[in-house]
């Protein structure tokens, strides 16, 4: 299913302004909500879009999309990591957080005056992270758009690419919007820091899943190891 796929990055022509969660989204099925207008899904396209076409315009993209058809069926959203430390919020999964227009009011700062020319992948996701029924999730899409995204950072004067991994449980791979340790090594990334976090606090609505599946691995039922994940200009791996 994979191989019949455009991966491609994010243009100003469709602003990929929601999440997967729901399912894949075209430009006529981003308007509908799912849901009664309870989760602020007017205020959330009103302070997304602006802002994620401000980004897309100073930096050349912020998201690498992979479309099926008509459909979007996988998004690795991505910002400098410069731009991540200024605050500001860039979740879009629900009003009042994501890109708001005090994130660019603060001012996006050019690729000449970051000190480390470093993009941080944000978030991931295949198909619905949500749906038990997931024809598009464990097909190699998220490595396919990894791929895309370090050959655009290599013609765009990035130096490097950081992410943040998990332990390779199957529960966070469906419903954290990331990847495991594992898969960012496979594709040249090394770990540079990494933290000890509650795993309550990681999915605290799945939380007896998470410490079965950590019992099964051998791993702390209690105790998540976080990690970060870079991959630099010149190392193995590097514009693929």
């Amino acid at each position: 299913m994979a191989d019949g796929l455009v991966i491609e990055p994010m243009g100003e022509d469709f602003i990929l302004w929601r999440c997967l969660h729901g399912g894949p989204l075209t430009k006529q099925s981003i308007e509908e909500w799912p849901t009664p207008d309870t989760m602020g899904w007017e205020s959330r396209r009103a302070m997304n879009v602006p802002v994620l076409r401000q980004i897309t315009k100073a930096y050349g993209a912020c998201a690498i999309l992979a479309r099926d058809g008509d459909k979007v069926v996988g998004s690795l959203r991505f910002y400098p990591k410069a731009l991540c430390s200024v605050g500001g919020g860039l979740c879009l999964q629900g009003a009042p957080s994501g890109p708001s227009d005090l994130l660019a009011a603060k001012g996006l700062p050019s690729q000449e005056q970051m000190a480390d020319k470093a993009l941080r992948v944000h978030c991931m996701a295949t198909g619905s992270p949500f749906q038990a029924d997931n024809p598009y999730q464990r097909k190699g899409i998220g490595s396919q758009m990894v791929r895309e995204l370090i050959r655009w950072a290599a013609r765009h004067g990035w130096d490097a690419i950081e992410a943040g991994a998990f332990e390779d449980l199957p529960i966070l791979y469906e419903h954290a919007g990331g990847a495991g340790k594992r898969f960012w090594e496979k594709l040249g990334f090394r770990v540079v820091a990494s933290e000890r976090k509650p795993r309550r606090e990681i999915l605290g609505h799945l939380p007896a899943v998470m410490r079965e599946q950590a019992v099964a691995q051998g791993l702390d039922p209690d105790i998540a190891e976080m990690y970060t994940m870079r991959l630099g200009k010149g190392e193995p791996g590097w514009a693929i």
